[in-house]
C-alpha cells in the first residue's frame, strides 16, 4: 500500500474553516497573496500589471456577431473539457464507453456534449419521423406510438443520474487509473423531459398478471432488459429531451428509457418496444455480463440499484492544486440509487479525522449532489477521501469492507471510498491507504 509513505498530518497542517465568510476568505487571500508578492511585485491594486493598466487586444476590436456560432460551443480556452476513451479498454469503440470530465465540471447538471456514453453496437441515426414505440404482451390493447404521439401526453421534468455498473470497476484490485474522469466518469446527471412509463402502460391497459416488462432498443444490439413491474410503475421514464434540448444521438435520440437509481445498462436507448410479461426475459448479454462475481466463485444476480457513492473531483489527479498554500476549495459529487444524499464527510488524513462537508443544496432523490469543504492548506501532504450518507442510513464503505464481502473478482458495483494523495507541490495521485 503506502507503508513507505509518511502517513501523518501535523496538527498545523490544515485548519478547517467551519464558517467561511466572503470577507474572511478575501482577507485570507490578500494576506497570502501579499506575502507571496512582496519579493518582486507591488501589492497595490493593478500596479505593474499590464493586464490591469493597459488596454488589451480583445478590448480594441469588435468581436464575433451573433450568427458566428448558430449553435453555441465552448470557447477554445476550455477545449480540454471533453469526454475521453481508454483505448485498451475494449477491442472497438463501437462497443465501448467514454468518460465524463467530472474533474473539470462544477454544479451537478452534466452538459449533454460531455456526458459519458456507453454503446453496445454503435450510436445509430434514427429520424423522429421513422420512430415507433410498441407496447405489447399482457395488455388489453397492444399499441404503437409515433414520436408525435408521445409529445401529446402530459410531460414531466426530472433530474436523475445515470451510472454504468462498471464505474470504478478497474479499481477492485488496486489503484489503477490516475484521474477522476477515468475512475468515476461513467456517470452523468441530466434533467430529462418525457412521460412516466406507467402513463403509457395504462393507455394500453395493463393486465393484472403482468409482473415484468421486457424493453429493447432499435439499434443492432437491441440491448433487451427485464424490469420488475413495481419499478416500471414507480419512476421509470420515457424521455425525449435532456437539459431542455433533444437527446443527442449517442444518448438515444429520439427516445430513451430512464430507470432512476438503477445501473445504466437498464436505460435502453432508441427505445422501440415494451413487452409486459409474467416472468423475466434475459438477454444473452445480461446473463453473461451483468452479474457480480464473489470470492467463492458464485455470482450475485439482478443487483440493479446503485448504492451510495461519492468522489472528490477537485483536487484530483487531473485537477491538481496550482498554488503553494492558502485557501482551497475541496469539491466533489455524491449520489445514491436509494434516494437522496443527506450528508458527505471529507477526511484530509486518510480517514483519521472526518469533517462534514457543505452540500451546495439539499440532496435530490437519485440525482447528483455537489459538496464543498473550504480549508486553509499549508502546502503539505494530504490523503483526501469522501464518504456519502443517504436517506436510508446507508454509509459508503471502504474498499477493504467491499473486498471482505466481494473479493477481487468483481467488475461491477464498486462504490468504495476513493483516496487521492495530494503531494506538497500540488500534484495528486490515485492511491490506496491501509
Amino acid at each position: 500500500m503506502l507503508d513507505a509513505l509518511c502517513f501523518w498530518l501535523e496538527t498545523d497542517l490544515i485548519m478547517v474553516k467551519r464558517k467561511t465568510t466572503r470577507r474572511a476568505f478575501l482577507k485570507g487571500s490578500v494576506a497570502i497573496g501579499g506575502a507571496a508578492l512582496t519579493a518582486g511585485t507591488s501589492v497595490k491594486a493593478g500596479e505593474g500589471d499590464p493586464l490591469i493598466t493597459e488596454t488589451q487586444e480583445w478590448a480594441q476590436f469588435t468581436g464575433d456577431g451573433v450568427d458566428a456560432t448558430p449553435y453555441g460551443m465552448p470557447i477554445d480556452f476550455e477545449s480540454d473539457v471533453v469526454r475521453r476513451n481508454v483505448e485498451w479498454l475494449t477491442a472497438d469503440t463501437i462497443s465501448s464507453v467514454n468518460f465524463t470530465p467530472i474533474h473539470a465540471l462544477d454544479g451537478t447538471i452534466t452538459p449533454q456534449g460531455c456526458a459519458f456514453e456507453r454503446n453496445h453496437s454503435g450510436a445509430i441515426e434514427l429520424p423522429k419521423e421513422d420512430y415507433r414505440l410498441m407496447i405489447n404482451g399482457l395488455v388489453d390493447r397492444p399499441l404503437v406510438f409515433t414520436y408525435e404521439d408521445l409529445e401529446r401526453f402530459p410531460r414531466e421534468n426530472h433530474v436523475y443520474f445515470c451510472e454504468c455498473a462498471a464505474n470504478t470497476g478497474m479499481e477492485w484490485a488496486g489503484a489503477q487509473l490516475n484521474g477522476a474522469q477515468f475512475t468515476h466518469g461513467m456517470i452523468h446527471n441530466m434533467e430529462y423531459t418525457g412521460i412516466p412509463l406507467r402513463t403509457i402502460l395504462n393507455e394500453a391497459g395493463l393486465k393484472s398478471e403482468g409482473s415484468w416488462i421486457f424493453v429493447e432498443g432499435a439499434d443492432a444490439s437491441s440491448n433487451g432488459r427485464s424490469i420488475p413491474i413495481e419499478k416500471a410503475l414507480d419512476d421509470v421514464f420515457v424521455a425525449f429531451k435532456a437539459n431542455g434540448e433533444a437527446l443527442r444521438k449517442e444518448h438515444g435520440y429520439p427516445v430513451r428509457l430512464v430507470v432512476p437509481g438503477w445501473e445504466g445498462n437498464m436505460w435502453v436507448k432508441w427505445l422501440r418496444r415494451v413487452e409486459v410479461t409474467d416472468q423475466p426475459i434475459e438477454s444473452r448479454e445480461e446473463t453473461s455480463k451483468y452479474t457480480d462475481t464473489l470470492a467463492d466463485g458464485t455470482s450475485r444476480k439482478w443487483t440493479w440499484v446503485m448504492d451510495a457513492k461519492s468522489v472528490i473531483t477537485s483536487p484530483s489527479p487531473q485537477a491538481p492544486i496550482t498554488h503553494k498554500s492558502g485557501p482551497l476549495v475541496i469539491s466533489g459529487l455524491a449520489w445514491s440509487g436509494h434516494g437522496a444524499i443527506t450528508r458527505v464527510d471529507v477526511t484530509l488524513d486518510g480517514g483519521k479525522n472526518w469533517f462534514q462537508a457543505r452540500l451546495a443544496k439539499p440532496g435530490e432523490r437519485k440525482a447528483l449532489t455537489r459538496f464543498y469543504l473550504d480549508i486553509d492548506w499549508n502546502g503539505k501532504d494530504m490523503f483526501l477521501q469522501s464518504r456519502a450518507h443517504d436517506e436510508t442510513g446507508y454509509v459508503q464503505p471502504t474498499k477493504e469492507q467491499l473486498r471482505n464481502v466481494r473479493g477481487l473478482n468483481s467488475i461491477y458495483h464498486n462504490n468504495c471510498i476513493q483516496t487521492w494523495w495530494v503531494k506538497k507541490g500540488g500534484e495528486v495521485e490515485n492511491v490506496e491507504v491501509s
